[in-house]
């Protein structure tokens, strides 16, 4: 089945977001798929495969750039807060909703990694989903403090209050690079995180590297998984066993957490569901469990 791409802008918070929507050929009134990234990153970062995947089988899908990212409007550039996020789904799902020809009764919201807490988050406060993937979510703020170590928390501390600083005082904010090696400091540097990050950014593409540093301390105080119990739809979680970022425990507590989740396992890291036989495994699962749930 085949899918027309086409180029959308929505605003948040009156800032121009931009997405695009896969529109299934020959499909009457399609259910609705919303989706958007993790961790700094951007709607071509690995998410075009799912989304294919997906209208190829007859859903419409909707993935959007949050604000400072990609084809998104705002400043500072890359600046990543989870809180902001959330009102970028508020106002993505707003906009969808209101596409002609799709069916937004049968909705369902799809995230991966931060975006992942971000859709259960969504779910929670804004209802009318009829079901959710949660794919590596992060979950608790908190908790993946502590799964980090002291010593890479202290550092992020310091770096995050040098940026608190900059922004009090009108300054351009410190930036920490996003991914990086064992042993430098980065937002992400357990061994995965560099080349399998950098394997998401197409070819050519402008990637910069960083982000403001703010981002270290209020992550601290995200928990998406106390909004777990108040998700009343269908939920699929993803848990990679292998995971360096997310702890895989706490991604197994939130979806035991939630009234009617079901988790899928997989014996890999945090980045491999993104390609290859893993990708496989995932998106055939995903794909199984929205037919199901979206009925068609």
């Amino acid at each position: 089945m085949g899918f027309i791409k086409e180029d959308h802008l929505f605003r948040s918070k009156g800032i121009r977001c931009a997405a695009w929507l896969y529109r299934p050929r020959e499909v009457e009134r399609p259910p609705l798929v919303v989706m958007a990234h993790g961790f700094g990153a951007e709607r071509v970062f690995g998410l075009e495969p799912f989304a294919e995947r997906f209208a190829g089988q007859g859903m419409a899908v909707f993935v959007f750039d949050y604000r400072c990212f990609g084809a998104s409007r705002g400043h500072p550039r890359d600046l990543v807060n989870p809180f902001r996020h959330l009102n970028d789904w508020k106002a993505a799902l707003a906009y969808a909703r209101g596409l002609p020809g799709v069916d937004a009764q049968r909705l369902a919201l799809w995230g991966s990694s931060f975006s992942g807490g971000h859709a259960l988050v969504t779910a929670a406060r804004e209802g009318g989903v009829r079901a959710l993937v949660a794919q590596v979510p992060f979950v608790d703020g908190a908790k993946t403090a502590s799964y980090l170590g002291w010593r890479y928390t202290a550092e992020a501390v310091g770096h995050a209050l040098r940026d608190l600083a900059r922004l009090f005082t009108f300054r351009e904010p410190h930036y920490v690079p996003l991914v990086g090696e064992p042993g430098s400091f980065a937002v992400m540097n357990t061994p995965e995180c560099l080349p399998g990050y950098l394997a998401l950014v197409p070819p050519g593409h402008p990637f910069r590297n960083a982000c403001p540093a703010r981002v270290l301390l209020e992550t601290v105080f995200y928990r998406p998984v106390s909004f777990a119990r108040n998700v009343d739809c269908p939920v699929l979680v993803v848990m990679a066993e292998r995971d360096s970022i997310v702890n895989p425990a706490d991604v197994e507590r939130t979806a035991a957490r939630l009234p009617r989740g079901e988790l899928l396992r997989l014996p890999t890291g945090h980045f491999d569901v993104y390609r290859g036989d893993f990708f496989e495994r995932v998106v055939e699962a995903e794909t199984d469990f929205l037919r199901r749930e979206l009925e068609f």
